[in-house]
């Protein structure tokens, strides 16, 4: 038989006061509310309130799961090294793998996603191009061991993670799992209250070749992320964008005195031009060893992510390296650099034909330099990072820019871990093929981190009804005679009508009991004071937008409870 919680019994010890190492909404509410726990560096407990909003969040993805064919399943976080060195990512993943080793000396890692522990589970199994497709997905703790865990469940060393696998014959089919995902992933968030955009993003250490995040929009957002009304979305990291440029001063390839700092600001200010009539130099050596200078526009800057997929592990050079390829730092251009040296300009800089550059001498620039006539140009690379006011590259409207979070992000692998590690099944013609595969994770903690900080106001969180621990909070003024009582049937009648109630049951004051209300963010609150019963009507209180109305005590349960399954999702 259900029954309404009590607030006396509810482990959820609030603070008063806002804990000094929270700095974003989401870490300090939660910690105030009674709903998480420090237990050290990245390290949280989920108290129950906290427990019963991540319950509500998993079963919408489990439904959602569920719709489009994917099973669940439990692997160990724990696993066995080999399976990492044999996928490759042993080495290059990074300090972030938590490495241990067992008392026989085998090697193990604490796994922060499960690639290789996916694809060793059907290896074996699935053999047939008849047993596909498949998707499988977990919902399970992960660890990475983060250099600066920060800003609560946002960034921590735990978190709660669903990751999903798909399994596919061929590119066609694994194009089809991977839309059904992420339109699932849409689903997912909306359900959950998020107002999340579908972002082009940089595969990482995860690999492959398309990669799209759910970022949920809000100023405390670790991701920049640039938009625009027609639909495209973009993390700045792999958004290209029509950026625009200005020609230089002259026409004529002509050296001029510079005498200013040497930066763009400075010498933009000096010649009375704008930073994109200039260009902008940057000297890296590239993982094979090759030097390279980077020409950008001089109003936008290098994109790292960007430069790592051009020129691999790349360092900027120092000082001493620039001299040596007859670099100039603060005056460097193409003209004039040692032969040795790879030119690689930004794709938005084709077909401009005046540019103002460097001459590798300080205090000197080159104006009216044209590429082809007077320098050569060994590449043109996406380079550039795209910023707010640049044009969209669906239909060049000015992109708009946000910064977001991650909530979740959909990957299409390919072949990329089936043929490292092995992972075969037989088609049609009997030939040995790898797994086309999917990989599909969403941050299940920290997307409770994410509606709180989309929801919520000075006074606390102001949960939607979809994950909030409990629907309404019926906050009696007296514990005993005819305001208990009416209270007490009151909450009775919502739980019979199939809404999830708590009843602040404390015999605190007044004041006490309203200010955890509006803290801990129950979607409504229903007030049961001496006035309103006399008068035959209870206060209810719509905690997202702060309305009250009276209500008859007779009818309250019923329409309370009809605002609350209307927004069920």
């Amino acid at each position: 038989m259900k029954r309404y919680a009590r607030m006396s019994q509810l482990y959820a010890p609030t603070l008063k006061e806002d804990p000094a190492e929270a700095e974003l909404a989401s870490h300090r509410l939660l910690l105030r509310a009674g709903m998480i726990r420090k237990t050290a560096a990245g390290l949280y407990s989920y108290l129950p309130l906290a427990w019963r909003s991540l319950g509500k969040i998993k079963s919408v993805i489990r439904d959602e799961m569920e719709g489009i064919g994917a099973q669940e399943v439990q692997v160990p976080m724990i696993v066995p090294g080999e399976i990492w060195q044999e996928s490759g990512r042993w080495d290059v993943y990074g300090p972030e793998l938590l490495r241990l080793k067992d008392r026989h000396g085998r090697d193990f890692v604490v796994g922060p996603t499960h690639e290789e522990t996916f694809v060793d589970l059907v290896r074996d199994e699935l053999r047939s191009y008849r047993q596909l497709p498949v998707t499988i997905y977990q919902i399970q703790d992960k660890f990475r061991d983060e250099m600066r865990p920060r800003f609560g469940l946002m960034r921590g060393r735990e978190f709660i993670m669903k990751d999903a696998y798909s399994f596919d014959a061929t590119v066609e089919g694994m194009q089809r799992s991977y839309e059904e995902e992420k339109a699932a992933y849409a689903r997912i968030c909306e359900r959950c209250g998020l107002r999340a955009l579908p972002v082009v993003a940089d595969s990482g250490q995860i690999g492959g070749d398309t990669s799209v995040e759910y970022m949920a929009l809000a100023e405390a957002g670790e991701a920049e992320l640039v938009w625009c009304d027609c639909g495209f979305a973009a993390d700045v990291e792999a958004a290209c964008a029509r950026i625009a440029v200005e020609e230089g001063p002259g026409t004529d390839c002509e050296r001029i005195e510079t005498p200013c700092e040497g930066s763009i600001a400075a010498l933009a200010a000096f010649l009375s031009v704008t930073e994109r009539a200039c260009r902008k130099s940057l000297a890296l050596i590239a993982e094979d060893g090759t030097p390279v200078l980077c020409l950008l526009p001089g109003d936008h800057e290098l994109n790292e992510v960007k430069a790592a997929h051009a020129f691999g592990r790349y360092d900027v050079m120092d000082e001493e390296q620039m001299a040596e390829y007859a670099l100039v730092k603060g005056y460097m251009g193409p003209i004039g650099a040692d032969g040795r040296v790879r030119v690689v300009a930004d794709v938005s800089l084709k077909g401009s034909q005046s540019w103002l550059i460097g001459a590798n001498e300080e205090g000197w620039h080159i104006k009216g330099a044209r590429p082809g006539r007077d320098f050569e140009v060994c590449e043109w690379v996406d380079l550039a990072s795209a910023e707010e006011g640049d044009g969209c590259p669906q239909c060049g409207k000015p992109l708009r820019g946000a910064r977001g979070i991650e909530v979740s992000q959909v990957f299409q692998l390919g072949t990329t871990y089936s043929e490292a590690m092995g992972a075969t099944f037989m088609d049609e013609d009997g030939v040995e093929r790898p797994f086309q595969m999917g990989c599909y994770g969403i941050g299940v903690s920290r997307m409770l981190a994410a509606v709180v900080e989309q929801h919520h106001d000075e006074h606390g969180i102001a949960f939607p009804v979809c994950v909030a621990p409990y629907e309404v909070e019926v906050v009696p003024l007296d514990t005993e005679g005819e305001i208990w009582d009416v209270a007490d049937r009151v909450a009775h009648e919502l739980v019979d009508l199939g809404v999830e109630v708590c009843v602040d049951d404390r015999e605190e004051r007044p004041g006490v009991k309203f200010n955890d209300a509006d803290l801990m963010g129950f979607p409504y609150q229903i007030v049961c004071g001496r006035r309103g019963i006399r008068n035959g009507v209870v206060e209810v209180k719509d905690r997202s937008t702060g309305a009250r109305e009276d209500v008859a005590i007779g009818d309250v349960a019923t329409v309370v409870a009809e605002r609350v399954i209307s927004q069920r999702r």
